[in-house]
């Protein structure tokens, strides 16, 4: 039960004494940031919360179209697209799947634009992307049931309606996710890290190129993001805001900056030890470039509910 829970019980309890200290008066005196953060009745969410409020298409007004902000949003799409890539691989690892064909892949990637068309009908104001944490999740309770993900989306339906009961969660004290995110982004770091075992460490280029993408990937962003937060603005600050938002937002994800470097890299870089596609780690995946070559693909990555009639997996 507590290795299953552990996450449930931590963040209960934590949740529980963050409250005490709110009702106690102990972040009366403190600075805003410390009761914008901890505190567990900010901004009066609960209080000015509906009790119920059903979303509905087109809720903010009648939709627009800008040809440079639809650039913008494909930029944004795009970093989302290589961000979930490395997230899918890392569920499928973790949940003790084969690796996923190219054919699956691509059917995730496209039921997240799906997700990302009805973000926008719905005004969500965020799009759809496969959730991180929820990869660590999986790898910290070892439960990669898809029953489970169905009733989460079921839950998520339900506070996305009664307005009260989502508020409730909403007021869980940023700190506790901090605190989680330390766990589930190390476990999917991790899982990236663990596919080097199929590549040949001892060459030269292969170190070159994963020493070089790991540090740009976090220079890079830093330095993006914190030249937003000192001015404002990214450090492509031009008259156009699309254009701007084509280049800031990529190179301020550290998973994007970090694979296409490492892409471009291993495709582009002639070692002096003349690596080969085995050095390379590619003769894993050989083996896994069609459905039908493991007979395993069928149970791992059909649909449910005989989905597959409608979105045959090939």
């Amino acid at each position: 039960m507590f290795d299953r829970f552990a996450v449930i019980f931590s963040v209960v309890i934590v949740w529980l004494y963050a409250h005490l200290l709110t009702v106690g008066g102990a972040y009366k005196n403190t600075g805003p940031r410390t009761q914008m953060t901890c505190r567990t009745d900010r901004a009066g969410i609960i209080g000015g919360s509906p009790w119920i409020r059903v979303p509905y298409p087109f809720q903010w007004g009648a939709p627009t179209f800008d040809a440079g902000e639809a650039f913008a949003m494909m930029a944004a799409s795009f970093v989302a697209l290589v961000e979930s890539t490395g997230t899918y691989i890392a569920v499928a690892r973790y949940a003790s799947a084969t690796p996923m064909p190219p054919s699956i892949l691509s059917r995730g990637i496209g039921w997240q634009g799906v997700g990302i068309l009805f973000s926008g009908l719905f005004g969500t104001g965020n799009g759809s992307s496969i959730s991180v944490e929820n990869a660590g999740l999986l790898a910290l309770t070892r439960v990669g049931s898809r029953r489970v993900v169905q009733i989460s989306a079921g839950f998520m339906i339900f506070f996305s309606i009664l307005g009260k009961f989502g508020a409730v969660f909403a007021s869980i004290p940023s700190p506790i996710f901090a605190a989680l995110y330390c766990l589930f982004f190390a476990y999917v770091g991790s899982g990236g890290l663990n596919l080097l075992q199929f590549c040949n460490l001892n060459s030269f280029k292969t170190k070159f190129i994963l020493g070089f993408s790991v540090f740009m990937g976090l220079s890079i962003p830093q330095y993006f993001n914190q030249y937003t937060a000192a001015n404002g603005f990214g450090p492509v600050h031009t008259r156009a805001r699309w254009f701007n938002d084509m280049i800031n937002v990529p190179f301020s994800s550290e998973a994007f900056v970090a694979g296409v470097l490492a892409m471009f890299l291993d495709c582009t870089l002639h070692g002096k030890d003349n690596a080969t596609r085995k050095d390379r780690g590619m003769h894993f995946w050989d083996k896994y470039r069609s459905f039908k070559s493991d007979a395993r693909s069928e149970e791992f990555y059909s649909l449910p509910f005989d989905l597959n009639k409608f979105f045959p997996s090939v």
